[in-house]
């Protein structure tokens, strides 16, 4: 198939999906919405900025960010003047479009490449995903995203989701019940040759991580959080609950990716006064994170909004006892009490209770880990699920696009 792509091409979800088509024989033509280098095998690659994109752009997952409540602005103005940008862009993708042909385009996130896609996809079949709290969060978050994000859903020949929460919302949001649609993890999958359990003596801790982790004992617990500074994670919970846990436990470790340097976590450890507990780690590639969830013996996500996290998928996988807020989407993933935590992502008592209980009950991480273990393999493997990404496209392909 030729196949052509607006995607954010700064993001690892996007190159990840995009890499087996590319490694399948497909013609992969990509448009990115974000300044970016392009990864190879790509027939061609062009940059056409979305909202706000023609400057830095905002953090991707994995990258570090500014404190939460300039997150928090930075998406106001997003949800508020973004919708403004939308057209600036149709133009340009349209062009895109005309030129390549291609069999399908393929817009990974509604707000704003797929409404800039909707109109700009004409005649051609035209995929959609949604990205974790598309829906949630960004849809109804002012008139304008309302109507855009339902002019996008109409328009879309197939809908992929992360989770089957959101399948269940497209059809309020316009999906036609006889487009088709898939449920499928956003990066296509947990690649298992990375991410599989083992401790300690599974794999080597690369070395940036063995040298920020030089001076931990071997025997002390590691409490992860992967989500670094995003304005739907309340990591203040996460912080205020760190001194109840070390209260009782006093040797804890919590290790936190992607947010060294960044200004709030400092003050929040100063005004905590837990000393050398907690450590700031620089953004972390997917075999450094594989080696700490291997190390750690808890993720916390204490997330407000969200479809199917990665780093969920990436902890279970490895054996890592997963704590998340309470919402739909995870509870696909987990069932309470038994595979993973449950808690109100503004209760730090509550999240403090559920890390001191899933560190002193071996039996409850060491059965949730053989059970999440086989959830990935059957639910979330990276090849077997980008192969039924690859049907999907040949059946939106044969149904063609909405007229």
């Amino acid at each position: 198939m030729r196949l052509l792509y607006y995607a954010d091409a700064r993001s690892p979800i996007a190159r990840s999906w995009v890499e087996y088509f590319t490694r399948a024989g497909h013609e992969v033509h990509w448009v990115s919405s974000y300044r970016a280098a392009p990864p190879d095998g790509l027939a061609s690659f062009q940059i056409i900025p979305g909202a706000f994109s023609a400057g830095a752009g905002e953090p991707v997952e994995g990258q570090p960010s500014a404190r939460a409540r300039g997150l928090r602005m930075r998406l106001a103005a997003r949800h508020w003047l973004g919708p403004l940008t939308v057209g600036a862009a149709v133009d340009g993708l349209r062009t895109v479009i005309h030129q390549v042909r291609p069999d399908l385009v393929h817009a990974m996130r509604i707000p704003v490449e797929g409404m800039v896609a909707a109109q700009a996809a004409g005649g051609q079949p035209l995929v959609i995903s949604t990205w974790g709290n598309d829906f949630t969060l960004h849809a109804p978050a002012s008139p304008a995203m309302s109507t855009l994000t339902r002019r996008a859903v109409a328009a879309a020949s197939g809908l992929h989701t992360d989770c089957r929460r959101d399948l269940g919302l497209a059809s309020r949001w316009g999906l036609r019940s006889d487009r088709p649609s898939i449920v499928l993890p956003g990066n296509g999958g947990v690649r298992r040759e990375v991410f599989f359990p083992g401790g300690n003596t599974a794999a080597p801790i690369p070395h940036r991580l063995s040298a920020a982790l030089a001076d931990v004992p071997a025997s002390a617990p590691i409490v992860v959080n992967p989500r670094g500074f995003r304005a739907y994670v309340r990591n203040d919970t996460f912080f205020r609950a760190i001194p109840r846990v070390l209260e009782r436990i006093p040797g804890v470790i919590f290790a936190c990716p992607a947010m060294a340097g960044d200004a709030q976590a400092e003050r929040w450890i100063r005004q905590l006064r837990t000393g050398n507990s907690i450590r700031l780690l620089p953004p972390l590639d997917a075999a450094e994170m594989a080696a700490l969830f291997r190390r750690a013996q808890v993720s916390v996500s204490p997330s407000t909004h969200d479809g199917t996290p990665n780093t969920l998928l990436e902890a279970m996988a490895c054996g890592c006892f997963p704590i998340a807020g309470d919402l739909e989407s995870v509870r696909e993933w987990l069932v309470r009490g038994e595979t993973g935590l449950i808690i109100d992502p503004a209760d730090d008592e509550g999240l403090a209770w559920a890390i001191l209980r899933a560190l002193e009950d071996d039996g409850l991480r060491q059965t949730a880990a053989r059970r999440n273990v086989e959830v990935i393999r059957q639910r979330a493997d990276y090849p077997a699920c980008m192969r039924q990404a690859e049907t999907f496209y040949r059946q939106v392909v044969e149904v063609g696009p909405v007229l």
